[in-house]
């Protein structure tokens, strides 16, 4: 860890933008918290107040920013996405896709509003932690969320008198699980709550998962009324009213994942997707065999600068509970010996190709959720749920400047000289960058110290108390 002198020239280059955010003085401590982010290794308001050295400020003002500072998240978010519009390396793009996902933000310790004990499906286990949903756009030159939130548990007191307030009637034998078994009461309390969501004053009881990211596809239609951009989502979130939604309330195209137990309807009766796979896998296997015509065929799909193949079969069928839809099973070996993913859309006309395509674009959002946690996403100590909400907006705008400074010629030139190096385009090449270019800054006022005849104890001595005090 090393002392930062001076503001890194990613978040001077890009501050204008941010000025109707902030007022003088929260603009200030917006530059040094995004410089933290992008340098320093501890992401806490501690560990970013301790490295950056070339002004003297007490934590309590950094502090303010999340807890105290009136700006707007909502604005904040504007100004992002319009720095991003204003590049055409990231501008949104008729080509693009809009996906899908949440994170765990995981803490030890329950001493943070609105975390709740979740299941981490990487670990395999119960883990405290506040759960982000997002919705990412993605095209060949690159990718950033859109827009997130933090899904906050239900209360179910609130549901509880509100499904009453709205004259939906509750089983009275059901009343006694709230003393006898909670998890139960809560369980059919949800349930009534998601089966009468459509009526206005229950769905604003409560936000699941789904119902965040119907409201953030529906918020970004509203601001893009002439793009028709694709949705893809994993197995979790294809769930038949999600996905009707999106068709017929939203209008727009989707691909789905199906898991193997997913079932389809033909006229032979109904299977599993693994059943149904592996009866054409061996179907396919015997073709070629008998040198007929394969049932998967090979497709080749464009995806950030590179061509990957599979091995693809493509039908219009009905899927249980889905209707009739594209069909999409793809193998990514040519004789089919791993295991095949499942993919559906509502568009029946389109082939193999598109569709593989942009299933393959929700993969950036877990991406950005990966390398968003090294740049701070889950490493807040805040207790406040508003001020955890600011500190993941923060994290959002130092991803995008990441993301944007590469298609930034200007920017881009001026740190290769300082550099001497080229730079490529990830995120992850740019915060190491901006570190490289931190430390070059300080060794040049190392240097000027040294050239005015300064010890290199007196010019060290007071940056070294800075961080150790």
């Amino acid at each position: 860890m090393f002392p930062i002198v001076e503001l890194p020239e990613i978040v001077k280059h890009y501050s204008t933008w941010f000025e109707p955010v902030f007022s003088e003085e929260a603009l200030v401590q917006f530059q040094r918290y995004i410089s933290g982010l992008i340098v320093s290794e501890n992401k806490t308001i501690e560990g970013i107040n301790r490295v950056i050295v070339h002004e003297s400020r007490n934590q309590s003002s950094l502090n303010r920013l999340l807890t105290a500072s009136p700006y707007s998240e909502r604005l904040l978010n504007q100004q992002r996405l319009a720095l991003l519009a204003s590049l055409s390396g990231t501008a949104i793009k008729e080509k693009g896709v809009l996906s899908i996902d949440d994170t765990l933000l995981s803490h030890y310790g329950s001493n943070f509003e609105k975390i709740a004990m979740l299941w981490d499906p990487v670990e395999r286990r119960y883990t405290w932690a506040h759960k982000l949903v997002t919705l990412h756009y993605s095209d060949e030159q690159t990718d950033y969320p859109l827009l997130f939130q933090l899904w906050e548990p239900a209360d179910l007191e609130r549901i509880e008198a509100g499904l009453l307030a709205a004259g939906i009637p509750l089983r009275a034998k059901k009343f006694a699980l709230k003393e006898s078994d909670p998890k139960k009461w809560r369980q059919y309390l949800l349930g009534v709550w998601r089966r009468k969501q459509a009526q206005p004053e229950v769905s604003a009881l409560y936000a699941s998962k789904l119902l965040m990211a119907r409201r953030q596809l529906a918020e970004f239609v509203a601001e893009h009324p002439t793009l028709e951009l694709p949705v893809t989502f994993d197995n979790w979130y294809t769930q038949p009213s999600f996905c009707r939604y999106i068709d017929q309330e939203l209008q727009l195209p989707y691909v789905g994942t199906l898991a193997k137990d997913d079932k389809v309807n033909l006229n032979s009766g109904q299977e599993t997707m693994a059943a149904f796979s592996d009866r054409l896998k061996e179907e396919h296997l015997e073709a070629i065999k008998a040198g007929d015509k394969p049932l998967f065929h090979k497709i080749t799909i464009p995806y950030k600068g590179e061509k990957e193949s599979y091995y693809s079969f493509c039908r219009t069928v009905r899927v249980h509970n889905f209707g009739k839809q594209r069909l999409v099973i793809n193998y990514s070996q040519p004789d089919l010996s791993d295991s095949p993913r499942f993919f559906i859309s509502n568009r029946l006309h389109w082939q193999a190709t598109g569709i593989t395509r942009i299933r393959r674009h929700r993969w950036p959002v877990e991406v950005y959720h990966q390398e968003g946690k090294a740049e701070g996403l889950d490493q807040y100590q805040v207790r406040d749920f508003q001020a955890v909400t600011k500190h993941v907006g923060l994290v959002a705008v130092t991803y995008s400047l990441l993301r944007a400074a590469p298609h930034d010629l200007a920017l881009k030139h001026k740190l290769q000289r300082q550099l001497k190096f080229d730079l490529d385009d990830s995120a992850p090449a740019w915060r190491r960058a901006t570190q490289a270019q931190s430390l070059w800054s300080l060794s040049c006022l190392i240097a000027a110290g040294l050239s005015q005849g300064q010890s290199l104890d007196t010019i060290l001595a007071p940056l070294m108390a800075k961080i150790y005090a």
